[in-house]
């Protein structure tokens, strides 16, 4: 079957979808989503340049369709982002930032589908949410201004504050630390006070600790076994693992370690498309230790990595109630 439905939206022009992602609707708020489970957040880069799927879905019926899809794979939030911020990314001014995601939330939202955005500029982060975003996804870190702060404070909607160093790149720089967990956990709580001082409500507030932003070595490594300090702040947790270069050298060396060395070659660092398995059981191991939600390029797989996580906490604890 290969029927198609049309609809003229907010794109501005006829969207072609699969009668499957015609029929989606999302959750239709921050308030309905699951309880009692890590929740999914798919990633949607409406960008040229982003690491991982840069320039796939840089056009708006692609990025509504691709949204769409992430829903039916299992995503209970979709994080729209129209900025790259890998290290070494170029910054993009905020009109052209704004042109590439409103049309698409607006898009996203006529179908419930719940949304955080993802930019560090508060100008979009309002028309954002204007257009139907539900959540404000930052990663500016240390450099948060308080216009973004009062920005949360007058609308009330949840807040991603994200632990990063420095800029898409200086970033690298600035991956030192004393104690990467309790490092990475102070600047977090200096931060929030930013936040509370301004009169912004605790229970906005959701804390990333950051992986890949002005980390380096087995830093990112540290923070998920350290996830318990971040936990037990109070705040739900978001853990941002996906494809990034930390698993991609972990499974280089893994490969290279399982050559033998008389016939061994220097093995290549996979390509993020390939990290998705090992995404997975990150999100496996988070949602183990009560992480809010994990936000991924593939939804299906980590869906199904925290759906098993849920299940076997919920058989043991059946256990030992008997």
């Amino acid at each position: 079957m290969t029927a198609s439905s049309s609809t003229s939206g907010s794109l501005g022009g006829e969207l072609e979808l699969s009668p499957e992602q015609e029929s989606v609707r999302g959750w239709g708020s921050f308030d309905n989503l699951p309880r009692g489970r890590t929740l999914v957040m798919g990633i949607l880069n409406v960008t040229p340049d982003s690491f991982s799927d840069g320039g796939q879905h840089a056009d708006r019926s692609g990025a509504v369709r691709h949204a769409l899809d992430l829903v039916l794979a299992g995503a209970d939030i979709v994080d729209v982002g129209g900025e790259s911020t890998r290290p070494g990314a170029s910054p993009v001014a905020v009109p052209t930032e704004q042109d590439r995601i409103l049309p698409v939330i607006r898009e996203l939202a006529a179908r419930g589908v719940v949304m955080s955005v993802d930019t560090m500029h508060g100008e979009t982060a309002r028309r954002a949410v204007e257009a139907g975003a539900h959540i404000i996804n930052d990663v500016s870190g240390e450099r948060v201004t308080d216009d973004m702060i009062d920005l949360v404070r007058d609308t009330g909607v949840p807040y991603i504050l994200t632990h990063a160093r420095g800029d898409s790149r200086s970033m690298d720089r600035r991956a030192v630390y004393e104690n990467t967990v309790e490092d990475v956990r102070a600047e977090l709580l200096e931060w929030r006070e930013r936040f509370l001082d301004r009169g912004v409500k605790r229970e906005q507030l959701i804390l990333d600790p950051g992986l890949g932003f002005a980390k380096a070595g087995d830093q990112d490594w540290d923070l998920l076994a350290g996830m318990g300090r971040f936990t037990d702040i109070g705040h739900p947790v978001l853990i941002a693992a996906s494809r990034k270069r930390f698993i991609g050298t972990l499974m280089a060396r893994s490969r290279e370690e399982s050559i033998d060395e008389s016939g061994g070659a220097d093995l290549q660092v996979p390509p993020p498309s390939e990290r998705d398995a090992a995404t997975a059981a990150i999100s496996a191991l988070a949602a183990e230790r009560g992480a809010w939600a994990v936000r991924v390029h593939d939804a299906a797989s980590s869906r199904n990595a925290v759906d098993v996580t849920r299940k076997l906490l919920a058989t043991e604890a059946s256990g030992d109630a008997s």
